[in-house]
């Protein structure tokens, strides 16, 4: 996955499994630090139970070199 097939999804919200193919780590590392220390990730998360949430244009603010408010 690309940042160019991010920006061309239509869906609100990502799973850590589609921001780790970005970022090219386990999943797992960005649901762990969404619960630990989300401040340090650099984008926002939502937690929802046992759900780690990402907010899709964030996330691409992020990558861009901006914090994704």
């Amino acid at each position: 996955m690309t940042l160019q097939d991010l920006k061309s999804m239509d869906r609100a919200i990502i799973t850590p499994a589609i921001a780790a193919k970005i970022l090219n780590c386990d999943p797992q590392y960005i649901r762990v630090a969404a619960r630990q220390c989300p401040e340090q990730l650099g984008f926002p998360v939502i937690i929802m139970g046992t759900k780690t949430r990402i907010p899709r244009i964030a996330f691409i603010r992020f990558l861009e070199g901006g914090y994704g408010e």
